[in-house]
């Protein structure tokens, strides 16, 4: 992880950085000609999975409208925002007066990122739109994703939602719109971004600097899923052969040797694990969420919904463990326990 990006991968580049964006062109033309319109939204929901570049789109767009803050003068495309200029340098380090980024809080006591967006940090938006800006410019909030907000900063983020100050813009991601209190996702234009395709996201690795390996390359595209945070934690974390661990312990049911199970509990409960092991924690709930929606599609109405339960289970469980600290490897243990259980063969 970044020491001056909390919570950025190894190999990434933070996205108020991002010169370019991938795999997005149409909807990157929507919010421009949307925007030109001058009947835009005033607060944008940008739906789509973990890594996809929601977070890059996001900021692009923000740079184009506080780069032309009249709509009816803006040009027709975004182009690359210029990190030299004194705008790009502004948004990348975080100092700009018309742009705000909601996300996780740094626990000072242990530096880590806190567990969710506080409503202490919606505050901070209150106070930055009851700030005049200098230049008349739009006054832009990203949220970042608010599937972190906790209850109480919802309600906050809704309460400016209702009511938004003139000239102000809410650009809020999200990976799972489903979760998000009804009434907020009410209030915003949806905007639904795919994964990236294999080929932008090679070119997307690419630009980073990060190579697939030639022998693997298909599984870990075919694994990734499109999505460029969960590349680099197969390529550059070990995760791929976390994954691997994983379905070789499950596809035996209940008969996976003890070791193997404590072998790769270990290896998830290492010190200063926390992405391999969240890693682990949504790749072993998705693994279950195929399965239940393959049931389903087969017709299996018992299975999908035993399974379905299971993900609520493994959902609540994980949270329970992250939120009282709970013992790691001993979390690791069960859910391997629980998913061999009802998913091997």
């Amino acid at each position: 992880m970044s020491t001056e990006h909390p919570g950025l991968l190894d190999g990434a580049t933070a996205p108020a950085e991002q010169a370019h964006l991938f795999g997005h062109a149409a909807a990157e033309a929507f919010l421009a000609q949307s925007y030109r319109s001058g009947k835009g939204h005033h607060a944008i929901l940008i739906e789509g999975p973990e890594g996809i570049g929601k977070a890059t789109l996001a900021f692009r767009f923000a740079h184009h409208v506080l780069t032309h803050p009249d709509p009816l003068s803006a040009p027709e495309t975004i182009a690359d925002p210029d990190p030299h200029s004194a705008l790009g340098r502004q948004i990348a380090s975080g100092a700009s007066h018309n742009l705000l980024h909601l996300s996780r809080p740094v626990d000072e006591k242990t530096g880590r990122m806190r567990a969710a967006i506080t409503v202490n940090e919606v505050r901070r938006a209150g106070k930055f739109f009851a700030q005049t800006s200098g230049s008349g410019n739009w006054r832009i909030v990203i949220v970042d994703p608010a599937d972190d907000l906790n209850r109480n900063a919802a309600n906050a983020i809704l309460k400016i939602l209702e009511e938004p100050p003139r000239n102000a813009m809410f650009l809020v991601l999200t990976h799972a719109p489903g979760k998000l209190l009804p009434t907020i996702r009410s209030r915003c234009l949806p905007l639904t971004l795919a994964p990236l395709s294999d080929p932008d996201l090679e070119q997307a690795l690419g630009s980073l600097g990060v190579a697939l390996p030639p022998s693997r390359s298909d599984r870990l595209l075919q694994a990734a899923g499109g999505s460029v945070s969960t590349a680099l934690k197969l390529i550059n974390y070990g995760g791929f052969d976390i994954l691997e661990a994983f379905h070789a312990i499950v596809a035996q049911g209940g008969g996976a040797p003890r070791k193997d199970v404590h072998k790769l509990a270990d290896v998830l409960a290492a010190k200063d694990g926390d992405t391999l092991y969240d890693f682990f924690c949504g790749q072993a709930n998705d693994h279950v969420v195929t399965r239940a929606r393959a049931a389903a599609v087969g017709g299996d109405i018992a299975a999908a919904d035993r399974l379905a339960r299971l993900s609520s289970a493994l959902t609540e469980k994980i949270a329970i463990a992250a939120g009282y600290n709970l013992d790691r490897k001993q979390t690791v243990i069960e859910i391997l326990d629980e998913i061999a259980g009802q998913t091997g063969h």
